[in-house]
């Protein structure tokens, strides 16, 4: 009897030594980051904006950030897209190239990738493991007001970057610039995409105050490079640039694109460079993606000239094989359903230009779903004149607009838009309205397209039966 309680006893504190030491899986890992102040997904007022508390993590952390050499984007829209290019590019040159990107659309990894591949789930609950001391030793200063969750992500990318040894990082910024927790690297090539309305709440409600936030990532001894801008914000961006002492290189002016020919399957197009004319091909749709390109190579250019070894067939071949999902892709044919991230009223607009001009339909059904920080009444203006058929969602993202708000934002332009309890709800709708020839775009928030992929991910998995896909035409007309 002795021997059997101290024989359980023995087997209590080993197993409690155990778990006690075993390593944190990734949804340990992944609860433990969301624990802290997330503006992705909770409100703003209550989060101290500060780059002094990211530093002295990095600092703890033998600041990683320095270790490569980089490209900072920011811009309202296109950041995302132009920063996938470039990362494409150094990857077709040889180099071993950190992508820092978000929101992602299914999983966290995707934010943090290597030469194209995300990381892995275990990779991620160890950066997690490096970095919790360092965390909680900054946090318990409280000085400085307390670590996001961002700003955990951020620097688990940069320790992941250098644990890997890249030997470039592009980073795409997480909102603004000035006070992103990505402004702490010394960038050789920053690049600043199209400028619109979006994130009032913090960057401000004139473009010019946005645009300054943006510029914050100019740092001295760097090039930048300017998407075609509106004359507000590219003043200031003028400005920024002469007071750094940096080259600015300005696309549409100094780097210019046009397209030769479209389809629903992509793009080809030429781009005159700094260097040379370079014939491309995209997979990703939309003309505005085309300014994108040429954002991207104007920094593979300016790259070159800082010693980068980067030819005319790896920006050829870096182009071609970007990818990028969410962005006005097509997930089913018969009828047509595509998913776009338009969320700001600018976006709406190229949306239903890029629609009519890359795609030949009957009908358009829109399944929308905004965030509260957003210009929602610009967004419904731009919608309205798209179609009348709109299906409204809530997504199941913490600041997602009630759809019955929604609702009422609609009627002011004559749409009695109607109400779904989810998107996936929605998505059942349309798909049962639908004809063969007609379209279902879903747009609005980044968080409802990401739901509709995650249906129809589900759905490809449960069904043997691939979609009816009928004959599409070679080309799209005006």
């Amino acid at each position: 009897m002795r021997i059997t309680i101290i024989l359980t006893l023995y087997l209590i504190v080993r197993i409690g030594y155990y778990e006690m030491r075993r390593d944190m899986n990734y949804q340990e890992a992944l609860d433990y980051v969301l624990k802290f102040a997330d503006y992705e997904r909770l409100p703003r007022s209550g989060i101290v904006w500060d780059l002094k508390r990211m530093e002295r993590l990095l600092a703890r952390l033998n600041n990683p950030q320095n270790y490569a050499r980089s490209v900072h984007v920011a811009g309202t829209k296109g950041k995302g897209s132009t920063s996938v290019m470039i990362a494409s590019i150094l990857t077709r040159a040889g180099y071993k190239v950190g992508l820092y990107t978000s929101p992602h659309l299914l999983s966290y990894t995707e934010r943090i990738r290597v030469n194209g591949r995300r990381i892995p789930e275990e990779d991620w609950a160890r950066l997690v493991e490096i970095i919790q001391p360092h965390v909680e030793a900054e946090n318990a200063l409280g000085d400085l007001g307390q670590l996001t969750t961002f700003e955990i992500f951020t620097a688990m990318a940069f320790v992941h970057f250098a644990m890997e040894k890249v030997d470039y990082q592009v980073l795409e910024v997480g909102l603004g610039g000035r006070l992103d927790a990505t402004n702490v690297i010394k960038p050789e090539v920053c690049v600043i995409t199209s400028i619109s309305f979006d994130h009032m709440d913090v960057l401000g409600n004139t473009l010019v105050k946005i645009a300054g936030e943006k510029c914050g990532i100019i740092k001295p001894e760097a090039d930048v490079v300017s998407a075609p801008q509106f004359p507000d914000a590219l003043k200031v961006i003028e400005w920024a640039c002469r007071v750094k002492g940096d080259r600015l290189i300005k696309v549409g002016k100094n780097v210019t694109w046009k397209r030769c020919g479209f389809c629903e399957e992509g793009q080809s197009f030429k781009v005159k460079g700094l260097k040379g004319e370079y014939r491309l091909r995209t997979k990703l749709l939309g003309e505005h993606q085309l300014e994108n390109a040429a954002n991207a190579v104007a920094a593979a250019e300016l790259l070159q000239e800082r010693g980068a070894k980067i030819s005319s067939w790896d920006i050829t071949d870096g182009i071609w094989k970007a990818k990028w999902h969410g962005r006005l892709e097509v997930l089913r044919k018969s009828p047509w359903v595509v998913v776009d991230g338009a969320h700001n009223a600018y976006s709406m607009l190229q949306l239903g230009r890029a629609l009519r001009e890359y795609f030949e339909y009957h009908r358009l059904k829109l399944i929308l779903g905004f965030g509260a920080d957003k210009d929602i009444a610009g967004m419904a203006a731009e919608a309205a004149r798209m179609t009348k058929d709109i299906i409204l969602v809530a997504s199941q993202h913490p600041r997602a607009v009630k759809a019955e708000d929604l609702q009422q934002e609609f009627l002011k332009h004559g749409v009695e838009a109607r109400i779904a309890k989810s998107v996936k709800d929605a998505m059942k709708l349309a798909l049962k309205e639908a004809r063969p020839t007609d379209m279902i775009c879903a747009a609005g928030s980044i968080f409802v397209i990401a739901e509709v992929m995650q249906a129809r991910r589900r759905k490809r998995k449960t069904t043997k039966v691939p979609d009816t896909v009928t004959k599409t035409p070679e080309t799209a007309t005006k």
